[in-house]
């Protein structure tokens, strides 16, 4: 709803000429006696109609918003995802960012750790450049739960203030910070591939793909704090341990009250794999569209196995429910950073190399000698996959035993 104050209409300037009214994207300007009136229930001050009157009969003043001060906002945090009481690696791979970001700012880097039995973790956040960890611990936060880690991950940031707040773009980040963002009320970008200091504005800037990745754009959050952001997995260098590093070890306590939930954790079902991790993996053997069918992946799948490698897939595979999900490569899949990645009957879309194309060696398989992805590939086999990929397999078998 609009203000009074912020728009109104010159009767003695208005002729009635209609020109607002079908300019008006919500219907909010009708004419009674000939003079145009504004519904202000449906306004929104988007100023359409402003340049389309010809007689300057329509008047918009908007309010500046008084500018906050954010001079109490310090420090470069990360969340450091644990499952099992093991922190996982792209918490080390934000602090390996975050310690450049921390530099530029001359501020400091901190992690923070919510789980039981946190005290070999926080010495392992502070060998990898964290000169603070806040911790939280509790057996009620061994288990990620969404309300018991947003109310405690809110309450830490309200009280301590830190400028920019980095969290993994994995299912727990994902579904963590963004609750977070919206109790502070604070700008969140999402699957950030880059991250970096505007020199000038000392402003976090923020850059991840658009437009299905077709172009990369960065952005800025320069009206509310903390600047957050959560950044895709393996798209940046994990930090280097030293164990000589010293730091700080903050806990903190919470009532009870603070990890009660709407939902109860009833158990946890881990899914079984063949291979190893996908996202961990130095090899990874991925099938697309021209694998055909999902009885067509074993072929896939026995390359991988050959190799001690990963399984993954295109979205198009996962899309015809040929894979599981948890298997899917690219900008809605995983980000992966392996020493070697084989495609086979993939096309190369950008949506799928977006999750790739970092990866040390990449070798492509594909019948068709103009697809996209031979132009990223480091080795190209133009052939058919299902002849190609098991004399490959056989070949590596031989090799390998």
């Amino acid at each position: 709803m609009a203000d009074s104050d912020a728009i109104r209409v010159l009767n003695d300037k208005c002729v009635g000429c209609m020109l607002c009214v079908k300019a008006c994207p919500f219907g909010a300007i009708e004419m009674k006696s000939r003079k145009a009136v504004i519904d202000l229930t449906k306004c929104t001050l988007c100023g359409a109609c402003v340049p389309e009157c010809k007689f300057d009969a329509i008047i918009i003043q908007k309010k500046e918003e008084p500018k906050d001060d954010f001079s109490s906002y310090k420090d470069v945090w990360v969340f450091a995802e644990q499952k099992k009481g093991k922190v996982q690696s792209v918490a080390f791979e934000l602090l390996g960012k975050g310690r450049e970001l921390a530099d530029q700012l001359k501020s400091d880097l901190c992690a923070v750790l919510l789980g039981e039995n946190t005290d070999e973790s926080s010495k392992e956040l502070i060998a990898r450049g964290a000169d603070k960890v806040y911790v939280v611990d509790s057996p009620k936060l061994k288990e990620y739960q969404d309300d018991p880690y947003t109310k405690v991950l809110t309450e830490l940031v309200s009280k301590y203030k830190p400028e920019i707040v980095l969290c993994g773009a994995t299912v727990i980040g994902r579904s963590l910070i963004s609750r977070v963002a919206v109790a502070l009320r604070a700008g969140l970008t999402a699957d950030c591939t880059g991250l970096d200091i505007d020199p000038k504005d000392k402003l976090l800037l923020q850059t991840r793909p658009a437009f299905g990745g077709n172009i990369m754009a960065t952005i800025i959050a320069p009206n509310h704090r903390p600047q957050m952001a959560t950044v895709r997995h393996k798209v940046m260098i994990e930090a280097e341990p030293d164990p000589k590093r010293k730091g700080e070890v903050i806990k903190e306590e919470f009532p009870d009250d603070a990890f009660t939930s709407r939902t109860k954790l009833i158990d946890i079902v881990e899914e079984i794999e063949e291979t190893v991790n996908l996202t961990e993996a130095d090899i990874i053997v991925s099938g697309g569209r021209g694998v055909g069918a999902p009885e067509n992946f074993d072929i896939i799948k026995d390359l991988a196995l050959s190799l001690n490698g990963a399984l993954g897939a295109s979205r198009a595979a996962v899309d015809a429910d040929w894979i599981p999900y948890s298997h899917q490569v690219g900008q809605t899949g995983k980000t992966v950073c392996p020493k070697v990645y084989i495609a086979c009957g993939i096309s190369g879309q950008i949506q799928h190399l977006i999750g790739m194309q970092s990866s040390d060696v990449i070798v492509a398989i594909n019948k068709d000698p103009e697809a996209p992805i031979f132009k990223v590939s480091t080795y190209g086999i133009i052939g058919d996959l299902f002849k190609v990929v098991p004399l490959l397999t056989q070949e590596f078998q031989k090799i390998l035993k």
